[in-house]
């Protein structure tokens, strides 16, 4: 006899009762049915995801008085897929419900740009709140102008003043989820204006997190026929591509964003990513290494793509090395002992 448990999504049980030839003894069956009990509730907890949270700190002590005074911090899948994203200030605490065990990583934007990312490595057995504090530095850095507070004058754009409401509200309705009406107000914007770029890239990204990768490139497209050299745009139309599986285009849009902007540790992560998963590592390993050049503290999950793609190689000892180089810029992730294990077995 056989029995299917469903949980709803992926996960169900099939329990299988083959016929007793023997006399099963009340204490075994009482026995059995807590065992199974258990194996059920351990699978609807780990189904119903973990929070994840921490503490938001950003060392202010050079910063640029008139900079922003907030933050989005949005939480991707590896592939790119964003899973939540919500608005913080300096000194507040984020939290992210429903997150299952796996690979992730938080970027953190300022003046909607990206300035860094975290990774993120959830494997709990039953549901947990999992904490990882996130503590930046405010540095001067002529390479990115997101790092030192100020925007980039291709960000800005000159609208009417009803279109300057609607984007207003626009960006409202976002920080609300609301993106049924951020799409509305966004699109009301680029009807009347086709040329407003960063209108159009607000779109895509609206889209984005609705999962509508479609959509989303269609806005970017649009973006970029306004305004061909924008880096968000192009940036994330790659990021769009990658989580829509379409790795050649990812590719051809990503390397048209490190030769326009070659300054981008974004756009040399994300090329080297797109490159990993169509199996071409000896193309991803240069863009790897040329974001870590950029900024080596946030891409250090760059050494861990590499030392996956020298363990695969059978290049075990390189593999050591990317992960003691890891283990030095981010010394308290949650998978230390294994790295410092692997580290021990495969370093010469």
């Amino acid at each position: 006899m056989s029995c299917f448990i469903s949980f709803g999504g992926d996960a169900t049980v099939l329990l299988l009762i083959e016929p007793l030839r023997f006399h099963v003894s009340s204490m075994l069956k009482s026995a059995i049915m807590k065992l199974s009990f258990a194996l059920i509730l351990l699978l609807a907890i780990v189904q119903d995801g973990h929070t994840l949270f921490g503490d938001f700190k950003v060392s202010e002590s050079q910063a640029d008085p008139n900079a922003p005074i907030t933050f989005n911090l949005v939480l991707y899948t590896r592939t790119g897929q964003v899973v939540g994203r919500q608005t913080i200030t300096n000194n507040g605490r984020y939290r992210f419900l429903g997150v299952g065990n796996g690979e992730y990583f938080i970027a953190v934007e300022l003046a909607n740009e990206e300035i860094t990312r975290i990774p993120i490595m959830i494997q709990e057995l039953r549901k947990a709140d999992v904490r990882r504090d996130i503590a930046l530095e405010w540095r001067v850095d002529s390479k990115r102008s997101s790092a030192t507070g100020t925007v980039s004058a291709d960000t800005f754009y000159d609208r009417t003043p009803e279109n300057k409401a609607r984007f207003e509200k626009a960006l409202e309705a976002m920080r609300r989820k609301d993106h049924a009406q951020a799409a509305s107000l966004l699109g009301e914007i680029v009807a009347a204006d086709p040329k407003d770029f960063i209108a159009w890239t607000e779109l895509g990204t609206v889209h984005f997190r609705e999962n509508d990768f479609d959509e989303a490139e269609q806005a970017y497209q649009r973006a970029l026929e306004a305004k061909p050299a924008f880096l968000l745009a192009l940036l994330n139309l790659g990021k769009t591509r990658i989580a829509n599986k379409k790795f050649d285009g990812a590719i051809e849009t990503l390397t048209q964003t490190v030769r326009l902007h070659p300054q981008s540790a974004d756009a040399n992560y994300f090329l080297g990513e797109a490159y990993l998963q169509i199996k071409r590592g000896s193309k991803a390993v240069g863009y790897l290494y040329e974001s870590l050049r950029l900024d080596p503290t946030g891409y250090a999950e760059a050494h861990l793509r590499l030392a996956v793609l020298y363990n695969a190689a059978g290049l075990k000892d390189k593999a050591a090395v990317e992960y003691e180089e890891f283990l030095k810029k981010k010394p308290d992730h949650p998978d230390r002992k294994k790295m410092e294990q692997y580290i021990r077995e495969n370093k010469k």
